[in-house]
């Protein structure tokens, strides 16, 4: 009968975002664990708090199902000799498979030619008691803790040490041993409200009971609930509203056992300090939820979720009031010595700050940006005046007091400066948003200086780290050269603006040479670039399946120097995937390619070389759609531009149905070829039709 199985890790306190991630890795890792020892199961749930993590298996098979396979050996002719006896790999191959040498047979194999050595391996499933132990040891070692520990005097490590086992399968305790403790059946309570030990039955609804009893809610979910609760009876009883954070709530949750609610309030004199600053200083340090008056203006409030029920809250209420007023006090003085100075007495400063060793200091950075910023500016029509001011002063307030006491404020601050300073609003905005996007689903920059900036940042990040050999590796990516390249065909591809990459690339790559005195073969690093780029673009595209790979490939491989316009190929080229005349229309396109063979034949073709009626007819209808082709194109309304080539079908289908192209006759050959390349020439400016699977 299906049993379930009950596993809890008590340990001291995890770190929340160590939690987080270990309930998803050990259900994952489980799941596939099970499937691996074929043991069959209904489900299997994972859920934990501060001091445990714990594991439900449910409806876990009693013994591993039977194995029987077939198994393939050495080829018939090197397993017998030559009077038809066994030799050592016969013998070998059935040592390993646990089979009587007798029982050995010779059969094709699919995929290979001749007769091959083979025989049925049965292995009989063993009980879950026997598999368990050995696969719950194996998961929890091999759990992805960013930091784990060792304790005492053992050599196995966790993330923290570990004061408690329960590991029962059907109710009865399963014997297993893990990080030195033997495992049982009891689990704790909450720390301080109900330490004392709790015994457990193996169920599911009673564990979760039991510990909710003793002041443990072990449903991550479940004390997400509570602490929404317990901000609506605060909010109830202030008449203050908290700012919305449900990444908040999901960080405190794992934070505490039992959430308890309290609320504080801090020296009003504090608001003067940036509401950015305010808010920051009690989320990220001090987790706790800024609070709104009925118009959405930050009051001198907070909610804190303590872990415990207390028997007196204004204690808790003082001291997390004392610890936030001292970070506020700090905030405070730093942003009044801040405002002693102008920002560009800031971005002075980055004259001392080392962006890269070979890439000199930020101050050299921001030049860069500013030079490559002004030109793009010019090209798509943005004010250069308002890029270059809000360039120059871009990354001035990462030398700040207040930046450097909260870095993640980085942008924000400057763009206050700025506004304090009396910038106009485009270059105060652009300082803080040029950082936009931050990842895949980041929102957009609502300014074009702002944009423009931001492409030319990156653009020098990348380009500046391929120049030195900085490249992404497979686990390694220091400079976010991923995310910046998705951040700049997001910019160009989303604010449908036309540009040529490889200049860009060239003209960034060419600032950077030239500044930093780097002497390398710079059309090599832009060749590296730009295929970075497109392989970024490529994911960009097909992401969540929205354009189909092929179409996306063919696009892209004729080009994707301007992000827009590849783009549109690629949808065009969607598009035509969806007639229902695809397949033979692809495959007369990829048949003009393919006998070209990559290659672009020189010279005109002559009419009048023509021998064959079919030629003629071809380009006679070729001739008769490149006006309305070249129209098409011109407009980069590339969907009609293959509406018209469709035509050309029946002419090409006929032409090499009744045509020898590689005809004996090197002129006549010629001529077919350049008629053929002019064709194909069309094509290309849209995709590269060979890629698309037909």
């Amino acid at each position: 009968m299906p049993r379930n199985y009950l596993l809890e890790i008590g340990t001291e306190e995890i770190p929340a975002g160590y939690l987080a991630k270990a309930m998803v890795a050990i259900a994952a890792s489980c799941q596939r664990a099970l499937e691996a020892s074929r043991l069959s199961f209904q489900g299997v749930q994972s859920m934990g708090t501060p001091r445990r993590l714990t594991l439900f298996i449910a409806g876990l098979a009693d013994r591993q199902s039977d194995l029987e396979e077939d198994m393939v050996g050495p080829p018939a002719g090197v397993a017998f000799d030559a009077a038809g006896k066994p030799t050592k790999a016969a013998e070998g191959f059935a040592k390993r498979n646990g089979v009587a040498l007798e029982s050995l047979r010779t059969g094709p194999v699919e995929g290979k030619q001749g007769e091959y050595l083979l025989c049925t391996r049965s292995e009989q499933g063993l009980a879950s008691e026997e598999i368990l132990p050995g696969l719950i040891a194996e998961l929890l070692g091999g759990l992805p803790w960013p930091k784990s520990m060792r304790w005492g005097g053992g050599e196995e490590s966790f993330v923290r040490p570990v004061h408690w086992v329960v590991s029962l399968l059907g109710g009865e305790l399963m014997r297993m041993r893990f990080a030195g403790i033997e495992a049982g059946r009891q689990t704790r309570g909450h720390r301080f409200l109900a330490p004392q030990g709790i015994e457990l039955d193996g169920a599911l609804d009673s564990y979760i009971s039991a510990l909710r009893e003793a002041f443990v809610i072990v449903e991550p979910a479940a004390r997400e609930r509570m602490i929404a609760a317990e901000i609506s009876r605060i909010e109830s009883e202030t008449g203050a509203k908290v700012r919305p954070d449900e990444e908040l709530v999901s960080e405190v949750a794992n934070l505490v056992e039992y959430p308890v609610g309290v609320c504080g309030e801090f020296p009003p004199e504090y608001l003067e300090v940036p509401e950015q600053v305010i808010v920051s200083a009690m989320r990220a340090h001090q987790r706790y939820f800024a609070m709104n008056d009925a118009k959405g203006v930050l009051l001198n409030r907070f909610i804190t979720i303590a872990g415990t029920i207390t028997r007196n809250v204004d204690v808790v209420r003082r001291g997390n009031q004392r610890v936030l007023a001292a970070r506020l006090s700090d905030a405070q003085f730093f942003f009044r010595e801040d405002r002693k100075h102008e920002l560009s007495y800031f971005a002075g400063k980055l004259e001392d700050v080392v962006f890269q060793k070979k890439l000199g200091t930020i101050g050299d950075k921001v030049r860069r940006i500013e030079s490559g910023a002004s030109a793009l500016a010019t090209q798509l029509g943005v004010d250069a005046a308002l890029v270059a001011r809000a360039a120059s002063l871009c990354k001035a307030d990462l030398c700040s007091q207040m930046v450097y006491e909260f870095p993640e404020l980085q942008g924000t601050m400057g763009r206050r400066y700025a506004k304090l300073a009396g910038e106009p609003d485009e270059v105060s905005t652009a300082i803080e948003e040029h950082y936009l996007p931050r990842g895949a689903s980041d929102e957009l920059p609502t300014s074009s200086v702002a944009a423009v900036i931001g492409v030319a940042d990156r653009l020098d990040t990348i380009c500046g780290c391929f120049a030195i050999g900085v490249t992404p590796t497979g686990s390694a990516d220091p400079f976010g050269l991923r995310r910046a390249a998705l951040g700049v065909l997001r910019l160009f591809a989303e604010r449908q603006w036309n540009v040529d990459l490889a200049r860009l690339v060239e003209r960034a790559v060419g600032e950077v040479c030239t500044q930093q005195s780097i002497k390398l073969d710079q059309a090599k690093i832009c060749a590296d670039v730009l295929e970075f780029l497109r392989i970024r673009f490529r994911g960009l595209l097909t992401e969540g399946k929205s354009l189909p790979g092929d179409c996306v490939d063919a696009a892209l491989s004729v080009g994707v120097l301007d992000p827009r316009d590849a783009r549109a190929r690629a949808e065009a080229v969607s598009q035509l995937r969806g007639r229902e005349d695809f397949e033979p229309l692809a495959a007369a396109f990829k048949r003009v390619a393919n006998i070209l063979k990559g290659q672009s034949p020189a010279g005109t073709p002559n009419p009048a070389a023509f021998v064959e009626d079919k030629e003629r007819g071809l380009w006679t209808a070729f001739e008769g759609i490149r006006e309305r082709v070249d129209s098409s194109l011109s407009e980069h309304n590339y969907v009609r531009a293959l509406q018209v080539l469709s035509e050309l079908k029946g002419p090409v289908d006929a032409f090499f149905d009744a045509v020898l192209v590689m005809d004996k006759d090197e002129t006549i050959r010629d001529n077919r070829l350049a008629m053929l390349g002019r064709i194909n020439d069309t094509f290309t400016r849209i995709a590269d039709f060979r890629q698309l699977a037909v």
